[in-house]
């Protein structure tokens, strides 16, 4: 009824990765939201908060499935990213530099 371009069907894949992540499967999540980030920059843009988020969901994800490496430079992307759409003070781009540190810091001891 909505079509595969409706943002909330878009809002619901980025859900049902979200649970699978939960539920142990951070490869697939990954993987899940890879795809679902195509879509949302073609349908929303590479600037719209739910892109971004699905950024964020994805390089997390890939740390949880041992690519401690690939999280921190899609941090390192995602933070300037970010700085420019929101500023350096929002919470997200806070949050953002956090993980940006910590996959670092993984990254660092493998």
């Amino acid at each position: 009824m909505l079509g595969p371009n409706h943002p909330g069907i878009l809002t619901t894949r980025g859900n049902l990765a979200v649970w699978r992540q939960e539920a142990g499967d951070a490869a697939g999540a990954a993987a899940a939201t890879a795809e679902l980030l195509d879509d949302c920059l073609r349908v929303l843009g590479p600037d719209h908060p739910n892109t971004l988020t699905t950024r964020s969901n994805l390089a997390e994800w890939r740390g949880e499935a041992r690519d401690a490496a690939g999280a921190a430079a899609a941090f390192a992307e995602l933070l300037k990213d970010y700085l420019r759409a929101l500023g350096p003070d929002h919470p997200d781009t806070r949050t953002t530099r956090r993980n940006l540190a910590y996959w670092r810091t993984k990254a660092d001891g493998e």
